[in-house]
Order: structure tokens, then C-alpha cells, then sequence
């Protein structure tokens, strides 16, 4: 993945709003729902989705800064071994209906044994036998196998179990952590590629599809939600989408198209405990093509008095 910081056009300087800025301007110009003929467009839409949830964590941006995890929020590759790529030792790439890679982090105690030509041992924390190689080695476990799994964007808020195929054929069920985020990544402990000393782990990375109409904010829901004049002028109850199920929503009478609400306990589940909300943005769509709307504004833009523009010096 590219930069996140490249993918928005900010500094790395860059303070929350304006990250929180240049993503919600990315989002309306490149949503699925304005862009049907460029399918592009969609995959951009994307990539600044995955940007803004690694930038508009804390934790993550510093550890991105630091150089510790990547684009994706993988952790960087020490000693020159990607984690998503072939391992020495470890499996090849495979294909169950989503991608995944074999491999799994460089082997730190083969490596010094390279050095001093000593003997690990796993199950003591440290090195038996020194420098001149005295003792056994223990076994070595299985390669880990990098998985990659695609979770709707309704599954993400809501923390629906998920289902993953492992490399052998067995389908098991997983639970999503709350704050779950594109590159929220997952071990599931004895589940990669087996060995002596017992199997590898498999390492499940997330990438939480964009939606048709939600969009994330942190870890708030926003919606556009279009309204009649009528519903607008003289209030309505109108139904409403949200990531589980629709519920109604009391549209005050005059309200004026941009109007947010706010639904709490809506959005996503945090990590900390609790919930983010959804804000409803109300769009008044007004008829192009209404002739008898046209010659009732027209009289009654006649009436009016005064310019709702003049706060603003124009």
C-alpha cells in the first residue's frame, strides 16, 4: 500500500481535522454511488478509506511514523523478511477464495545461532550450551501462513462472526475485536503450517469492504440521507438505514438540506467499550421537472425580503 499520508494529499505534519478533511472530500468524490461507470474510482475509494482508519488512529499513525508498521498497519520487516510474502521454511502462497501468503517472521534464534553457533532452547527463554554449541535444539515450529479477509462494512460495526477457510479446507468461525479497522490483524494460535515442535500460527489480516452508503468516521457511521421538500417544510417521521436495522427518524418541520442528527450507539464498537454513533445527514432533493412547484415558489420568492447570504458579506 502506498503512503496514507500520499493517498489523502496531507503532511505528515498534518493535524486530525485536516486528515478528517481531506478524507471526507476524498469520500464524496470518489464513492461508488457517483462513480458506477469507473470502477476505479471505487478502488481509490478504498485506499482512502484504508488511509484515514490507519491516520485517524493515534497509536497506529505514530507507529506508522515510526516506521514500525506499514501502510497496511503490518508490522515493518525486520532483517529484510516481508511478512506477507514466502518464509524460509514456510508455505507458499495458496488460494481459498481470498488471498494468503506462507511465511511468518524472521526465526531471531536461527539467526544468532548462525553467529555463535549455540543451541536454543525454546522452552527455556535463552540459549543452552553458549558459543561452542553444547546442548540440543528444540524442534522447530511450522512456518506461520498469512491470511487476508474481506469483512463487509456492516460486519465490521457490528462484530458479526466471520468465517475463514484454512489452508488444509477447514472452515472455522472467528469472533472480530472491537475497534476492528483495515489492517487489524488476527493469530490464530496452531492454525499455520505444521512441524516438529508443532504447527505455525495463522496470521488473519482485515480489510473492511467499503459500503454503498456508510462511510466511517473514526469510529461514528455517516449517511446522506434524502428527504421530500414536503418531509422538509412540514416535518415527517421517516425510516432510515443503519448498520443493523432501519429505524424511524422525526424530520423537524423547516428543516433546511445539510441538517445532521446523530442515532447514539449506532457506529462502530471501540476498543476501550461502548459504541461510536451515526450522523444522518439530511439532503432535501427538490423535483427538476414540477410545474405547479415552480409557479407556487415563484410567487412566493416574490414576498420574501432580506439576503440569508449577508452573514457572510455578499
Amino acid at each position: 500500500m502506498a503512503d496514507p499520508y500520499q493517498i489523502l494529499g496531507v503532511a505528515r505534519t498534518a493535524s486530525e481535522a485536516d486528515i478528517k478533511k481531506a478524507y471526507r472530500k476524498l469520500a464524496k468524490e470518489l464513492h461508488p454511488d457517483r462513480n458506477t461507470d469507473n470502477p476505479k474510482a471505487a478502488e481509490r475509494f478504498s485506499q482512502a478509506t484504508n488511509a484515514y482508519d490507519l491516520l485517524s488512529d493515534k497509536d497506529k499513525r505514530a507507529r506508522f511514523d515510526r516506521g514500525e508498521i506499514d501502510g497496511d498497519g503490518n508490522p515493518a520487516a525486520p532483517f529484510g523478511y516481508g511478512g506477507g510474502g514466502p518464509r524460509p521454511g514456510g508455505g507458499g502462497f495458496r488460494s481459498q477464495g481470498f488471498e494468503f501468503g506462507g511465511g511468518g517472521d524472521a526465526d531471531m534464534g536461527d539467526i544468532f545461532e548462525g553467529l555463535f553457533g549455540g543451541g536454543r532452547s525454546r522452552g527455556g527463554g535463552g540459549f543452552s550450551g553458549g558459543f561452542g554449541g553444547f546442548g540440543r535444539q528444540a524442534a522447530p515450529k511450522g512456518g506461520d501462513i498469512q491470511y487476508r479477509l474481506q469483512v463487509p462494512f456492516t460486519d465490521a460495526a457490528t462484530l458479526a462472526p466471520q468465517r475463514v477457510t484454512l489452508g488444509d479446507g477447514k472452515a472455522i468461525e472467528v469472533k472480530l475485536p472491537a475497534g476492528v479497522a483495515t489492517g487489524t490483524q488476527m493469530r490464530l494460535a496452531g492454525k499455520g503450517e505444521p512441524g516438529a515442535g508443532g504447527a505455525g500460527d495463522a496470521i488473519v489480516s482485515i480489510e473492511v469492504q467499503p459500503h454503498r452508503f456508510f462511510t466511517r468516521d473514526g469510529d461514528d457511521v455517516r449517511i446522506d440521507l434524502p428527504i421530500t421538500l414536503a418531509e422538509a417544510v412540514l416535518g415527517a417521521k421517516v425510516k432510515a438505514p443503519t448498520v443493523e436495522n432501519p429505524v424511524m427518524l422525526t424530520v423537524p418541520a423547516g428543516t433546511s438540506s445539510g441538517k445532521t442528527l446523530r442515532l447514539k450507539g449506532k457506529g462502530f464498537h471501540k476498543k476501550g467499550g461502548g459504541r461510536g454513533d451515526q450522523l444522518i445527514t439530511l439532503m432535501v432533493e427538490v423535483p427538476a421537472e414540477d410545474a405547479a412547484l415552480r409557479e407556487f415558489v415563484e410567487g412566493w420568492a416574490a414576498t420574501q425580503v432580506g439576503n440569508p447570504r449577508a452573514v457572510m458579506g455578499v
